[in-house]
């Protein structure tokens, strides 16, 4: 199923969902969600986050397992740097394998000073690049101390990320170049919100795989999307997520809209949504769709 993943991704449409494990001992009852609205029909996969904002969830691998095994469609697993160090990235990495979890988003992980856990403590003994470096490793059939496994790991495919928007255009060129040099074959971005922003990027894109190309290594870019449906959340975004551009256009047409009410603002912000999810679709059909577990949204977007 990842060989089918990775063929859409570079030579097709391409959509995945992302899901957020909540803080429960069960992510099934969002699974239920997912299929009750059909949203898995909908889809070439999904992925799962690792204890966004350093709060307390379910485990992103396990629910990577519990989504492929419904849907039989490939999941994306976060894994962060905040919480492991080599030792239990590479056991972890090593356990998922056999249970078909080989599609891993490597992220460094949000600083562990704003977790809901008192005194919780950061292991970062890497960047993402570590994690992207070690499924090379085990791609290769060595551990990242370069000692080789007796039983070789299935393919594992990276994936990282990057931010949609930044004041000097080339710092985000040469974080793509950094992905991409380390291994990674996806690179899903923050929230679009500007289809110039997404022309801006793909050029970027272009750019950081020819300086790559020496080294046989390129990537595809893949636009996230998050629908905005309030006022606050866009205000919230605008000002306080790095590198996130929310438009001011947007911005104005959600005030003026939250004046007639609730259901008028998110009609505005629902319509603004959708329709750059579908000049992105014609710009490039390559996306990956945040709805923070709002799935009536997802599937609203999507029909």
């Amino acid at each position: 199923m990842f060989e089918k993943l990775t063929d859409k991704l570079k030579n097709g449409r391409y959509l995945t969902l992302e899901t957020t494990p909540g803080h429960n001992a069960q992510f099934s009852p969002t699974i239920d969600k997912i299929q009750d609205l059909g949203l898995d029909k909908l889809v070439d996969g999904f992925s799962t986050t690792d204890n966004p904002l350093a709060k307390l969830k379910f485990n992103a691998l396990f629910g990577a397992k519990l989504l492929q095994d419904r849907f039989n469609k490939p999941v994306i697993a976060t894994m962060s740097m905040r919480d492991r160090n080599k030792i239990a990235l590479q056991s972890d990495l090593l356990g998922a394998n056999e249970f078909d979890i080989r599609a891993i988003l490597a992220l460094t992980g949000d600083p562990a000073t704003i977790s809901d856990q008192p005194n919780t403590k950061g292991v970062f003994e890497g960047d993402s690049t570590l994690l992207l470096d070690i499924i090379s490793a085990f791609n290769s059939g060595m551990d990242y101390a370069g000692k080789p496994f007796n039983i070789g790991p299935q393919p594992i495919y990276p994936f990282a990320v990057v931010n949609s928007y930044a004041k000097n255009p080339k710092t985000l060129q040469k974080k793509m170049q950094k992905k991409i040099k380390h291994g990674a074959i996806g690179i899903i971005t923050q929230p679009v919100y500007d289809i110039e922003n997404a022309k801006q990027l793909l050029e970027l894109k272009e750019n950081a795989n020819k300086e790559c190309c020496s080294e046989n290594k390129s990537a595809e870019l893949i636009m996230g999307v998050f629908p905005i449906t309030k006022l606050r959340t866009a205000q919230f975004l605008s000002a306080h997520v790095p590198g996130i551009n929310v438009p001011d256009c947007w911005l104005e047409k959600l005030r003026k809209a939250s004046k007639g009410g609730l259901e008028e603002e998110y009609k505005v912000g629902f319509e603004l949504s959708k329709k750059l999810f579908d000049d992105l679709q014609e710009l490039h059909p390559k996306v990956h769709l945040m709805t923070a577990n709002q799935f009536q949204i997802a599937k609203d977007i999507l029909v």
